[in-house]
């Protein structure tokens, strides 16, 4: 079995045709996904399906790119993280790439996530663009090693996957990993341990090669662990073995007889 620890199935281009994509799951041995709350006023429906369907779980938090989104506190993110079917807490992280000023907003935002998943016991999803270090920092300096988490999506190099590591992070590699020009993050492929990798699509986006360009969906968290089998030099099935194992490691509310 596979599993996709990241997608946006409520997002639109999804949402309207679930059952489609529930049933390319199905034919890919795709057995669960998590779907990833981005911010509190859509989190009901992204609950609604992990509700639905024993193959989905849910996140609860507000994503950086988000700055217009209800501001979260701490007290709000642990209330909603009670429910069963939600495993973790973010998506959340620092993205430098759109907030250009590095807001102070984004920071402290970013470590009230940081204290509900100390507070829940649940773990972190995050959220890094062009902010390496302070992500980092941010982490070790609130504590988030007694909970962890994994790097969603990763884009980093060897020395930022290892101070993760370091941590008691995983590293999750999405269809990026299949494009021949990410020499960076295919050499963390290979380099991670693993027993701390996870796959993902973070679909609709980055739909992994061969469907390059076009709309992504967790089917096709497949391509990407038989990617990362090419470059280990390893059976699928190893590979799928250890991603779902450590899935259920990290996210230690999902239960696997949901599948």
């Amino acid at each position: 079995m596979l599993v996709d620890s990241h997608c946006h199935l409520d997002f639109p281009g999804l949402a309207g045709r679930l059952p489609e994509v529930l049933a390319a799951m199905q034919d890919n041995e795709v057995g669960m996904a998590l779907c990833i709350g981005v911010n509190l006023e859509d989190f009901p429906r992204v609950l609604a399906l992990a509700e639905r369907d024993p193959r989905l779980y849910a996140t609860v938090g507000v994503h950086p790119e988000y700055a217009e989104a209800e501001e979260p506190t701490v007290e709000r993110l642990v209330e909603l993280a009670a429910h069963p079917r939600v495993v973790a807490i973010g998506e959340t992280g620092l993205d430098y790439y759109w907030q250009k000023d590095k807001p102070e907003w984004q920071r402290q935002r970013f470590c009230s996530h940081i204290e509900a998943a100390r507070r829940c016991g649940k773990p972190l999803v995050v959220h890094n663009r062009d902010a390496a270090d302070d992500t980092l920092r941010l982490l070790r300096e609130n504590g988030a090693d007694a909970v962890g988490g994994v790097l969603h999506c990763f884009t980093g190099d060897w020395e930022v996957a290892r101070a993760a590591l370091d941590l008691g992070f995983y590293i999750s590699f999405s269809g990026i990993v299949t494009f021949k020009n990410a020499t960076s993050i295919r050499d963390v492929a290979v380099r991670c341990p693993l027993d701390r990798i996870l796959i993902e699509t973070d679909s609709p986006y980055l739909a992994p090669v061969p469907f390059r360009g076009k709309q992504n969906q967790p089917a096709y968290v497949r391509y990407v662990a038989e990617e990362i089998a090419h470059l280990r030099g390893l059976p699928l099935e190893r590979v799928a073995r250890a991603t779902t194992g450590n899935f259920f490691a990290l996210f230690r509310h999902a239960q696997r007889s949901a599948t």
